[in-house]
């Protein structure tokens, strides 16, 4: 099998394998006991705590624990604007992941919040222009991601904090693309909240992260016992947790030299795919990218299909969003960027990991030729 979906998962690395194993056959304690092992359990979260913000260049204190990313978007949003019950406004982009779309239309449909969606140019940029427009003074909190999950768009969060920040705002950014591939500073991007996921760059699915600046002034979402501080109520998933700490460990030891290879790989096969199929584009392809992430258009083609006969050549891509893979739908990124439902339907992403070859991705142009070749 030839992977080149890691934008949907990454891997888990053997080494985090090894280092939840024991959290799983023999301390089993509960991390809020007082007791031996509960101690000991509760040593091995503060120590994954201490390893999730090295990464992300956060205090321990700032690193709440959550079961997902998409948990942590909405307790960012949930908390932004239940703290601040006069401001009924919230601004985000139409290229969100769903986790933030879907919070958002909740809040618009059951709270009478309003939503400003700002749109993005074909490149897959947002105008900074846009947002220091659309701020109001009842705006709760702004949200926008650092890294495009579909195209591998990067945005400068950092210029957009200081909008926000200039009008008074909060900004949330999700950072579940960025980060384990591309430097990210909590510290210096002056982000209100942060989110990140362990399966995009090592750890199981089932364990994420929301950073947040103020603690003290954090609405909780999930309300029981005093865990995580009194911030996110729910006994802690001690293996992921640990888990999740060693894949940030790992992840903060790689050099930037890393990923610049596998830009350098992904670069080769977007020439490939350009000289071999000459009726293909590469979206976004004159803006800042993830170093992995390749959002093709291939003309005539239905992007399903062609992930459909790939996967029968035992070669793994996406149509898009793995979170909406089953929607009927192309995907809503695409189709803001290009404005047409058919250029979204004729496209597919290919994520590359830090073991993808060349040869496989020469394997995945061999097969997109003979699938255009067969394709009326």
């Amino acid at each position: 099998m030839i992977y080149l979906d890691h934008n949907a998962t990454a891997p888990v690395l053997s080494e985090v394998v090894e280092a939840m194993l024991p959290w799983l056959r023999e301390n089993w304690g509960n991390p809020s006991s007082i007791h031996a092992p509960g101690r000991l359990a509760r040593r091995a979260i503060e120590d994954a705590r201490g390893k999730v913000a090295a990464l992300i260049d956060a205090e321990p204190n700032q690193v709440i624990f959550t079961s997902s990313a998409t948990e942590a978007n909405n307790a960012a949003l949930h908390s932004a604007v239940f703290r601040q019950p006069g401001k009924r406004h919230v601004i985000t982009s139409v290229v969100e992941h769903s986790a933030v779309l879907a919070y958002c239309d909740y809040l618009e449909k059951h709270h009478g919040v309003k939503v400003t969606r700002l749109p993005v140019d074909s490149e897959g940029m947002l105008d900074p222009h846009d947002l220091r427009q659309a701020i109001r003074s009842e705006t709760a909190v702004v949200s926008l991601m650092w890294a495009n999950n579909e195209t591998g768009v990067i945005w400068p969060i950092s210029e957009f904090a200081a909008i926000c920040s200039e009008a008074g705002v909060p900004l949330h950014t999700d950072t579940v693309q960025a980060v384990g591939k591309i430097p990210v500073s909590f510290r210096d991007s002056s982000v209100e909240f942060l989110t990140l996921s362990g399966h995009k760059f090592g750890a199981p699915k089932g364990i994420g992260a929301l950073i947040v600046r103020d603690p003290d002034s954090f609405v909780p979402l999930l309300y029981g016992g005093k865990q995580e501080g009194a911030l996110r109520g729910g006994t802690e998933n001690v293996p992921h947790i640990v888990a999740l700490g060693k894949a940030a460990e790992i992840a903060a030891s790689r050099d930037r030299a890393t990923w610049r290879k596998v830009a350098d790989l992904r670069n080769r096969f977007e020439r490939t795919m350009l000289e071999e199929i000459r009726c293909s584009e590469i979206h976004a392809a004159k803006s800042p990218r993830l170093p992995n992430t390749s959002c093709l258009h291939l003309p005539g083609l239905d992007g399903d299909c062609a992930v459909t006969y790939l996967d029968q050549q035992g070669i793994c891509v996406s149509s898009g969003s793995a979170c909406l893979e089953s929607a009927i739908t192309p995907s809503h990124v695409l189709q803001a960027m290009t404005g047409s439902y058919e250029m979204a339907d004729e496209s597919i992403r290919v994520s590359l990991g830090l073991e993808t070859t060349e040869d496989d991705l020469l394997q995945l142009v061999k097969a997109l030729q003979a699938f255009t070749v067969q394709v009326p």
